[in-house]
């Protein structure tokens, strides 16, 4: 598979912050070695998880440098660069690749709904700029954009984009990739409810935050999918599916920093406007990891 450095359980690392909303490059750095040694197969910072869109230009480098001075090429890193205007997602994506990530990652951000045509030429004059490969990201709930099963085709023509990250939640899109684009299209489930489906429906990989909090049993579901043992795969992920559908509903940034905090790790602030969770939720997400680390 031609360009396709990614294969099985890529973790995103939260971007966490100071009490001055600062963003902690020393902790980010800890956060990411953590995600390394628990045997996540690959990294990418500045997607959701990582709160992309509330990082300064500046920011979105420092957060890129780190990931690439700390992971030292021991697994492959993505890299998430998207922007609202195709100058700044370009010189972003440049940025990343002399960095030396092996891949970014984008998303159409858009505040004027983007014609099919708009985002094809977008991705396509990012391609042309750099020589890393490129995947393609697809999630209306933080985009507002949709991207068609039949536009993520044509997204494909271009030679730079090889892979697609799926995240509407909507297990039929990626049956009709794999129907549509055959054994060799490389595309990766970014809903986690949906990891055991997607892995059935030929998903290469499984974008998540979950492993900041629960490494064994995302990788367990994975090593248990390429054993092609299904019913090891559904216990794993039945045991993991009520932390996963928490911290979906919850909002990634918030649940995975409660979660560090609740196993003794430190989960950095969060920047304004967004906010720790509720007592409540806290005891909430409290009662599920005690569940599965007793």
């Amino acid at each position: 598979m031609k360009n396709v450095p990614f294969k099985g359980i890529i973790a995103y690392p939260i971007t966490p912050f100071d009490e001055n909303e600062k963003v902690d490059i020393p902790l980010f750095k800890h956060l990411v070695e953590r995600l390394i040694t628990s045997g996540s197969h690959g990294i990418a910072p500045l997607g959701s998880t990582g709160v992309m869109p509330y990082l300064s230009d500046e920011e979105k480098e420092e957060v890129t440098e780190a990931t690439l001075q700390q992971v030292k090429g021991r697994i492959p890193t993505l890299v998430g660069v998207s922007n609202l205007t195709t100058e700044k997602t370009i010189h972003h994506a440049q940025f990343a690749e002399k960095a030396g990530a092996d891949a970014v990652m984008i998303i159409p951000m858009s505040y004027w709904k983007l014609t099919d045509d708009e985002i094809v030429a977008h991705y396509d004059a990012v391609a042309r700029k750099i020589s890393i490969p490129i995947m393609a990201y697809n999630n209306p709930a933080t985009s507002g954009v949709d991207m068609s099963p039949a536009l993520l085709k044509r997204l494909l023509e271009i030679p730079n984009v090889t892979m697609i990250k799926e995240s509407t939640g909507d297990i039929q899109r990626m049956h009709y990739l794999r129907r549509e684009l055959g054994e060799e299209v490389a595309f990766y489930n970014g809903s986690n409810p949906l990891a055991l489906a997607a892995f059935s429906a030929g998903a290469r990989g499984w974008c998540t935050a979950a492993p900041n909090l629960i490494p064994e049993l995302n990788i367990g579901l994975y090593n248990a999918v390429e054993e092609g043992d299904l019913e090891k795969a559904k216990t794993i992920f039945y045991q993991q599916f009520d932390l996963l559908k928490f911290i979906v509903s919850k909002g990634l940034p918030r649940a995975v920093k409660s979660g560090l905090n609740i196993l003794g790790e430190d989960g950095g602030n969060l920047r304004s406007p967004l906010k720790p969770l509720h007592d409540k939720e806290t005891e909430e997400l409290k009662n599920i990891i005690k569940t599965l680390i007793n």
